[in-house]
This record gives structure tokens, C-alpha cells and sequence, in this order.
């Protein structure tokens, strides 16, 4: 998710009244719900699309989680310790005690990962142990109902905190409010995921079932972009994915389907892609295919942020590799 949402969510787990454990509980709270994002520094060192390869994995990692914190915390320790020296600590601001720093440390650091497995994009939650992807499809990346209900109940709360009223409960309302909203999400993919995949495993006679991703889309959360692939058969027996695109909506259903590349290339290009972009890009990618672009070339591509206009920062040039066209199926459009 995005970082603001982050922010949010470690304000307001703050404002149920975790705030009053320690001094700096906010700024642990706050900073913790982003921190495992210091991966972000990668793009000081990577090259192209080889921070695919790299960002949300160790930071976003069990080791993080203890360790991140624990850095956190001593850091914020050290700070106030510091402040106090000098004699600039603020009055007004309570003891810390930094087994409480470090324990809301955790806690917000814990979010972060929960929020980012959300989405289609994906996460290494057992980094280092095991580089293996897991997806959540329930919310878009950049939710305006999950920042309005957050926003809100954060201002609102401070709001009451500030003339004397009750100001915990706004708070724990909205996070409940904001679990149900996820779970309701989480149950919209997979009623599209089943759907769709049902339809379309009964066109092909499919006996194993089809694999279907069901991506959140912006704003409308009842919603979904669905993605599914089918195999083609080149000439020299060289098979690739070709992927199709649907829409999906929780009053109206499946509403039909369109091929993505118009160009695909066979499966050649997904074995032979070396150097680090190449190689990162396909261990990032969930549903990678090659096309041919107009200048001729062999690009990468990744079904679930695909936009045939432009070469994005989620698409890889190929030099030297050959682009073998492939059909799509009969009556497609």
C-alpha cells in the first residue's frame, strides 16, 4: 500500500490510546508503519527494473520485524536521552520507556507487510527463508475509501482529544470498520476469481480448472480487472502464455474479455532473458509474456500492469532474442 495509508494506520492505532504508553509513541508508531520501505534506497544502486528483484523482500521479512524495530526504538531512546542532555527535552512529553517503544515499534512495523500483502503486486513475507510470492488481491494499491475512513477518524479523534471528549473509541470504531471493509474486499476477489474461472474453464473444457487473478481497480471496490492465460502453439512447437483481461462486477458479473498482446511471442524469450534486469524482472513477475514491440524488438511484460502504449517501469527490453509470433485463439479479439 501506499505510504500515507501506512501513516494513517499507525496514527490511529496511536489514537486508541496506545499513545499514552510511553513518550514518542507517536513518532514510533508513525515511522515503524513505514520503515520496512527503506528498501526504497535500492533505486540509490539498481538499475532499471532490477528493484522488482529486490524491494519487498528482506525489509518486509520476519528478521525485520524484530530487527527494524529494535532500531527504531533505540533510536528514538537515544534521541529523547539526548534532547534531555542538552537540556531541550519538552516538558510536556511523557517518560519513555523503551520497552513500550520498542513493543508499538513492532506492532506498527507489523502492519506494514499485512497492508502490502494485500494487493496484486506481492510480497516475500519469509525473506530470507524462502523467496516465494504471496498475493492478497483485495485492495488497490492507493485506496481513496480506506484514506477517507483513516483520515478522518484520525482528525476526528485528535479533534476530540483536543477539547476533552472521548477520543479513543472514533479511533477503534474506524479500524474495526476498516477490518471489515478489507474483509468484505478480500471476499469480492474471490467470488470474481471463482466466477470467472468457472466460465472460463467451461469454454475450455478445462478439467484442472483456471487460474484467475482478480485485481482491485481504482475507486470502484466492487470491481474487479480479471486476468487469466491460455497457451498457443507456434511452429516449431514453442508454446507461450497469452493472457486475456476481463471485467468483473459484483451487481453485473463477468463482462466479457480482451487479448492483451496483440503480438505475442512463444515462451523463447521467458528461458533466454539474461542479465540482471531480465532475470529480476522475471523472478518478480506473476504473469510474465513476451511481445514484439513495433521497432521490432522483444519486450517483457507482466499482465497485471500491461499498458501497450508505453514501455513503463514494468517492462524489459530484450536485446538478441527472437520473437517467434504466435496465434491467439479463434475468435478473439
Amino acid at each position: 500500500m501506499d505510504n500515507l495509508t501506512h501513516s494513517l494506520v499507525g496514527a490511529l492505532i496511536g489514537q486508541t490510546g496506545l499513545k499514552r504508553k510511553t513518550g514518542l509513541a507517536m513518532p514510533a508508531l508513525i515511522i515503524g508503519a513505514n520503515l520496512p520501505d527503506v528498501d526504497a534506497a535500492c533505486f540509490l544502486w539498481l538499475d532499471g527494473v532490477e528493484h522488482l528483484g529486490f524491494r519487498r523482500g528482506i525489509t518486509h521479512g520476519p528478521i525485520a520485524w524484530v530487527l527494524l524495530p529494535l532500531i527504531l526504538a533505540a533510536l528514538l531512546y537515544g534521541f529523547d536521552r539526548w534532547q534531555a542532555k542538552r537540556g531541550k527535552r519538552p516538558e510536556g512529553r511523557l517518560p519513555v520507556n523503551f520497552k513500550w517503544l520498542y513493543l508499538l515499534s513492532f506492532i506498527s512495523c507489523l502492519t506494514h507487510p499485512a497492508l502490502d500483502w494485500l494487493n496484486v503486486y506481492g510480497i516475500r513475507l519469509l525473506e530470507p527463508f524462502s523467496s516465494r510470492w504471496f498475493y492478497g488481491d483485495t485492495l488497490f494499491i492507493i485506496d481513496v475509501w480506506l484514506w477517507a475512513l483513516l483520515g478522518f477518524a484520525t482528525w476526528f479523534s485528535l479533534r476530540r482529544e483536543k477539547r476533552g471528549g472521548e477520543w479513543k473509541r472514533p479511533a477503534r470504531i474506524a479500524l474495526s470498520v476498516a477490518l471489515a471493509y478489507i474483509g468484505v474486499n478480500g471476499w469480492i476477489s474471490s467470488s470474481a476469481s471463482r466466477e470467472v474461472g468457472a466460465v472460463v474453464s467451461e469454454r475450455a473444457a478445462s478439467e484442472h480448472g483456471t487460474y484467475v487473478i482478480a485485481s482491485p481497480v481504482p475507486l470502484a471496490f466492487w470491481e474487479r480487472e480479471t486476468i487469466w492465460s491460455e497457451l498457443a502453439f507456434g511452429t516449431h512447437n514453442a508454446s507461450g502464455p497469452i493472457y486475456y483481461v476481463g471485467h468483473w462486477s459484483l451487481f453485473a458479473g463477468f463482462g466479457g474479455e480482451e487479448r492483451l498482446s496483440r503480438q505475442p511471442c512463444g515462451s523463447a524469450p521467458l528461458h533466454h532473458a539474461r542479465g540482471s534486469e531480465g532475470e529480476a524482472f522475471l523472478f518478480w513477475a506473476r504473469a510474465p509474456f513476451a511481445e514484439r514491440a513495433p521497432d521490432g524488438s522483444v519486450l517483457l511484460r507482466d499482465a497485471r500492469f500491461y499498458d501497450p502504449r508505453a514501455r513503463d517501469r514494468f517492462t524489459v527490453a530484450l536485446a538478441d532474442v527472437a520473437c517467434e509470433e504466435l496465434p491467439g485463439r479463434a475468435g478473439a479479439n
